[in-house]
Order: structure tokens, then C-alpha cells, then sequence
């Protein structure tokens, strides 16, 4: 009873209460509440399209789950962590950590940073508060230092997405899904018809155009090159390029470039009927020449030689790409072969999924570099469907017209949306063409295409 009794009479009421209000999401948000309910709210869309208009719904359901529980209020101080803050400033032409008086470096978490800088009610303070605090205290303790910024990490109690996030910021997640793809693709149609690589290569004009068109509004060249790999429409290489150089455009770009996949059997066709008469988009093709097993056995192992001595940054995705296929067109591991197919490129896309929308919070999303970006993209993926076009034009008028030009919007590297679409559309003129296989060889040309260019890009930009 008197154990009881001392418990009841230590226990306050009030103060407990204090203590669950802190711990809430409206005390601990990073940022104002209602871009959070923006991002939400953008979250709810993509998960809208995954599931109602099933686009791209394999990707777009995580991407759009995991921007949705990264933006509830205070969410990602568990997720994520614990945030810490570094001010650094132009003292004497010299951009150092800015320190205190006593000589201590303004450095460390928000409340380690308030004790040094005696800021007063802090604890009672919103989470958005506290950092406007200190921001304004450190402001007004170096008015004569110039260029004062700050710099944040997560530096303690790492939560599950921190952990997770290591396979984005490692980039071990991309080579894994390429894995997967190899495992899965058939490069057959394109061994019969080596011609399809040239449509494949030309499919990845969206994203050279890109390239330049987003050096010439003001963005970097590292993040240019970024933003250009959304044209070779192959979300785990974007992921790739990006992370490797322009990391603070994850979210935007990795939610353009599957955005954008997902769509595009709504941007092709257009652009499709376009640039091609309708006496060429009912050409009938040839039937495909068998390829032999031998052929598909040597294929992978050529391509990642040849390709991997001219340009070794290309190795990791295009690397894991050949092994996948070789496993499957080996016929003798298909444990393996089954295991890469399935399971691990399940697990990896699960999880690829959800920490990139995790990245995709209101204080990096909500900016007008993430909707430059989204429009951008949309550019990227039409001229990416021009560029292989206009050479299966070419390649039509050169062969006196025994090509589909439609085949060439399939280089870009969607697959195998891009070569159904080719065979939908070209079936629209005529319903006895089949146009699928043809279109399969450009398709699987335009995945080996986006991985030697962002081999290039990496290699231009010493990544």
C-alpha cells in the first residue's frame, strides 16, 4: 500500500500530459504542418494511379506509401532519427564551423545547440520553432560573417529508414533490380536483328537533350546529368546517376522517372502517330531468324567485355544485367535464375520503393528545382521516343520499307511496356501486324543503351 501510495504521489498529471504533447507529431515535425498535408495529399495520387489506374503499381504503391508515412507530422525523427545541425560562414575569406565564445563549435543537435546558445523556453517549443530559433540566434551572434549556412544529418537513434537507406546511398539496390531484369529478359529478338541496337542507342537522345536543355537553365552539370537520365525511362538507373551525383534530387527525379514510365502509354502514341504516316505504321515485318543457345550464351559475356573495357563506370549496372541473363540463357542454374527473378527482385523493389518516396519530404519536394524537374522529365521521355523513331524512319526508307518505324519508340528502355505499345498502335492500322518481338529488340537494346550512358555521364563527371 505505501509503495502504492509514493508512486500515486510521485505521478503528475500535468506534467505527463506535457510530455505526450511534446512527443506528438505537431511538437516534433521538421516542417510547417501543412506541407505536410501537401505531401500527403501527393502521396495519396500516386497511390491513386498505382491502384485505380494500375500505373506502374509494382513501384509507384511503394514510392507513394513511403512518401505518405514519411510526411506524417514527426515521422521522421523515428524513421530516420535524430537530426543534427552544422553553421559554417566566410570568416576571413575562410568558410569554416562557426564557434561560440567559449570557443565550442556550432555544431551538434538542436538542443546541444540551444544549451550553447542559451535559448530560453526551449523544450516547449514546436520542432519547426526550435529550428528557426536557432537559426536566428546564430544569425544574430555573427552578423559581419557572410554566407552563413548549415548542413544536417541524421546523428542519433538511427530508425529503420536510415538503415534501409544504405542500400540507395551505397547504391547496391540498382544492380540487384538489374540483376532481376536480366534474369528476366530474352535478348533474342535483338541477337536476330543486331540493327535494333542502333534504335536503341538513338532512343537515348532524351536524355543528351535533357542534358543540355537543364545546363542551360541554371542547374549544374553533376545535376544535369541527373536529371537527363529520366529520358532513358529505366527508374533504377536514374536512381543510380542520381545518387552518384546529384543526391539532394533523389526524390524529385526517381518520382519523374517512374511518374513518367508509368505513363507512357499515354506520351508515346501521340508522338508515335505523329512522326509516322499511316502507310508506315501498318508495314508488316519478316518473321525473326531463330537464335540459337550458343548465341545467347556468348552475347552477355561479349557485350560486358567489350563494354566494360571502354567504359568501366558502366560495369555495375550493365555487370549485374549480363549475369542475370547469362544465368537464365545457361539453363543450368535455374534455382538461381528463378530466385533473381522473383524473390530477390521482389524484396529489392519493396524496398527500393519505399525509401525513395521516403526521400521525398515537403522541405526538399516543395521547391521549384523538384517541378522544373517534373516538367523537364516530361521533354526527356518525348524526345527519347523521337530520337529511336526517327531512325526506324531512316532505317524504313533504307530497307525500302520492309522496317516498322514504330519499333524505334520501343529503344527507350520501359520494359516491356515500350514494345507493346509499338505493337498496339501498329496493330490500330493493321490488326495482321505483330509487331511485338520486332519491337523487343530495340526494347532490350535500350536498357544495355541507358546504362552505357550513364557510364558516360559518370565517367564525364569523374563520378
Amino acid at each position: 500500500m505505501f509503495n502504492i501510495i509514493t508512486t500515486l504521489q510521485s505521478f503528475s498529471m500535468v506534467e505527463s500530459l506535457e510530455n505526450l504533447w511534446r512527443s506528438t507529431g505537431f511538437m516534433t515535425s521538421l516542417t510547417p504542418i501543412w506541407q505536410n498535408l501537401i505531401m500527403m495529399a501527393i502521396a495519396c495520387v500516386l497511390i491513386y494511379l498505382a491502384v485505380a489506374k494500375e500505373f506502374e503499381p509494382n513501384l509507384l504503391l511503394a514510392i507513394g506509401f513511403g512518401m505518405f508515412i514519411i510526411n506524417i507530422p514527426g515521422a521522421y525523427n523515428i524513421l530516420y532519427g535524430t537530426y543534427g545541425y552544422t553553421f559554417t560562414g566566410t570568416v576571413d575569406g575562410v568558410n569554416q564551423i562557426l564557434t561560440t565564445v567559449d570557443g565550442n563549435q556550432l555544431t551538434g543537435t538542436l538542443a546541444e545547440l540551444a544549451k550553447m546558445l542559451s535559448i530560453e523556453n526551449f523544450d516547449g517549443m514546436s520542432m519547426v520553432d526550435k529550428i528557426q530559433a536557432v537559426e536566428s540566434a546564430v544569425h544574430a551572434m555573427f552578423p559581419n560573417v557572410t554566407d552563413i549556412a548549415v548542413s544536417h544529418e541524421v546523428v542519433a537513434d538511427q530508425g529503420l529508414f536510415f538503415y534501409l537507406y544504405k542500400g540507395v546511398e551505397w547504391v547496391i539496390y540498382p544492380p540487384l533490380i538489374f540483376l532481376g531484369i536480366g534474369a528476366m529478359t530474352d535478348f533474342g529478338p535483338l541477337i536476330a536483328n543486331p540493327k535494333s541496337l542502333i534504335m536503341g542507342a538513338a532512343a537515348q537522345l532524351g536524355i543528351f537533350v535533357t542534358f543540355i536543355i537543364a545546363i542551360n537553365i541554371g542547374f549544374t552539370g553533376e545535376e544535369a546529368a541527373a536529371i537527363g537520365i529520366i529520358g532513358g525511362a529505366d527508374g533504377p538507373t536514374a536512381i543510380y546517376v542520381t545518387v552518384k551525383l546529384a543526391a539532394h534530387l533523389l526524390p524529385a527525379i526517381s518520382v519523374a522517372a517512374y511518374s513518367y514510365m508509368a505513363l507512357i502509354k499515354v506520351i508515346q502514341p501521340p508522338i508515335m502517330k505523329l512522326l509516322t504516316t499511316k502507310k508506315e505504321r501498318g508495314i508488316v515485318m519478316e518473321q525473326l531468324r531463330p537464335v540459337s543457345k550458343t548465341e545467347k550464351v556468348i552475347f552477355p559475356i561479349a557485350v560486358t567485355g567489350i563494354v566494360g573495357i571502354i567504359l568501366p563506370s558502366a560495369i555495375p549496372l550493365l555487370g549485374m544485367l549480363m549475369l542475370g541473363n547469362l544465368m537464365k540463357e545457361s539453363g543450368v542454374v535455374p534455382r538461381l535464375t528463378n530466385t533473381a527473378k522473383n524473390e530477390l527482385i521482389n524484396i529489392i523493389t519493396i524496398l527500393l520503393g519505399v525509401i525513395v518516396g521516403s526521400k521525398a519530404t515537403a522541405d526538399v519536394f516543395l521547391n521549384t528545382s523538384t517541378l522544373l524537374i517534373i516538367l523537364i522529365g516530361v521533354f526527356a521521355f518525348a524526345f527519347g521516343t523521337a530520337g529511336g523513331l526517327l531512325i526506324g524512319k531512316l532505317m524504313s526508307k533504307l530497307s525500302r520499307g520492309k522496317i516498322n518505324p514504330l519499333i524505334g519508340s520501343a529503344g527507350v528502355s520501359a520494359v516491356p511496356m515500350a514494345a507493346r505499345i509499338s505493337h498496339m498502335v501498329g496493330q490500330e492500322e493493321n490488326p495482321n501486324n505483330y509487331l511485338l518481338m520486332h519491337a523487343m529488340g530495340p526494347n532490350v537494346a535500350g536498357v544495355i543503351g541507358s546504362a552505357v550512358a550513364a557510364g558516360v555521364l559518370l565517367a564525364i563527371f569523374g563520378a
